[in-house]
């Protein structure tokens, strides 16, 4: 009884070991990427400093485990105490209260950064229902976006359409391309899906890119006209705001109901076991069709949005790296979580921002924040809390 009572504690101790060994490495894998840019002697000082932390933190571990659960045991009481639906209506009130006043308060340069991480969340948005809800591998979906955004600046440069009336053709555009593209990448799975969706972005960008008479080619297309919003002209970056919000709480509120649905619960079956839910009477092609072409909507609305807050398309922004952002928006804030990818979107569009004053570091930062994620937690910053749990009719 006493050696099998002290397995226990060596154990626990060399897995204490292995981990300290693990975050070590860490340190010196930081320390290496550092050396090509500041040096030996930065790179070691680094790594020296990262190691002291890495160890005061493990020393100051088990304080906060007995913290945490006492804490845990404090908020035990209040477990069955829930927030009211009159409580819960007036906290969702008042945020977004605090996002009606914000053009009023914050400066043109974080509203223009504000203006696009509402874009890319309906962008996240859009591309979570079809690889985070359904479980298709989409690498094209910058596809959809600059469908989105050339319908708008070819109707309004040559039809004189204006953006309300252009909106749904933009939306309507998209979401047939991505039927389209369905139709025939449906038959495919996994990674062959995947280099199909890739080169229907790549068509759209080369199209885009050479036809010179019809989409202005490189030169792209300018002067877009700004649209009307209550007889006012939406110049000034505050409506612009206004107007790219009410279209996010717009698709938050479509997608979230469209997942507690009928389809929404069809495509959480197709990804988590396609042939039971075949089996059980799911029509696995068709839903995947309709995956694809929702998904796509919410991309050719962002994209009439990009249209016009830029005033001005071209090639240059949807490249395939602009379809690899999104999908690490969807992959960082967690896949089928809708909260989560509102946080992916909102870190991913923020911190670059935020970086700005260390440019040549930030996208190395920005890339070893992301390896760090996925190793420590693969399933996304909120990946399991906002997608598969029960949610009542009060919410």
């Amino acid at each position: 009884m006493m050696t099998g009572t002290g397995e226990y504690p060596a154990k626990r101790k060399k897995l204490e070991v292995l981990n300290r060994a693990w975050f070590i490495l860490a340190a010196l894998w930081f320390s290496l990427l550092l050396l090509p840019f500041k040096g030996l002697k930065p790179a070691l000082i680094l790594f020296f400093v990262l190691s002291a932390v890495i160890l005061f933190m493990q020393y100051i571990a088990g304080f906060v485990r007995v913290l945490t659960a006492r804490l845990h045991a404090l908020t035990g009481r209040f477990k069955a105490v829930s927030l009211s639906h009159t409580t819960s209506l007036t906290v969702r009130a008042s945020f977004l209260a605090v996002l009606m006043v914000l053009p009023f308060l914050a400066q043109d340069y974080f509203l223009d950064v504000v203006v696009l991480t509402g874009i890319y969340i309906i962008l996240a948005l859009g591309l979570n229902v079809i690889v985070g809800f359904t479980g298709l591998l989409h690498l094209g979906f910058a596809a959809s976006y600059a469908i989105g955004a050339y319908t708008y600046a070819l109707l309004n440069t040559k039809a004189g359409l204006g953006f309300w009336y252009s909106l749904p053709v933009c939306a309507g555009l998209a979401a047939l391309s991505g039927a389209v593209i369905a139709l025939p990448a449906l038959r495919l799975k996994g990674d062959y899906l995947a280099i199909v969706t890739l080169g229907f972005g790549e068509i759209v960008r080369l199209i885009l890119n050479n036809w010179d008479t019809f989409t202005g080619g490189p030169n792209g297309i300018s002067g877009i006209a700004v649209p009307y919003f209550f007889g006012i002209t939406i110049g000034r970056l505050g409506l612009h705001y206004y107007i790219t919000l009410m279209a996010v709480v717009l698709t938050y509120v479509v997608v979230k109901r469209v997942r507690r649905s009928k389809t929404g619960r069809a495509w959480i079956a197709i990804r988590e076991d396609e042939v039971c839910a075949a089996t059980m009477g799911v029509n696995t092609m068709r839903y995947k069709l309709y995956a694809f072409a929702f998904g796509s909507f919410w991309a050719g609305l962002a994209g009439a949005l990009f249209a016009v807050k830029m005033q001005f398309v071209s090639p240059e922004s949807f490249t395939f790296i602009e379809s690899v952002l999104i999908l690490c928006m969807v992959i960082l804030g967690g896949l089928g979580s809708i909260p989560g990818v509102i946080v992916g979107a909102i870190i991913l569009v923020m911190l670059p921002e935020v970086l700005r004053e260390v440019q040549t570091y930030r996208m190395l930062a920005l890339g070893a924040g992301l390896i760090i994620m996925m190793i420590f937690r693969p399933q996304g910053l909120l990946g399991g809390w906002g997608d598969e749990r029960r949610e009542t009719k009060d919410e």
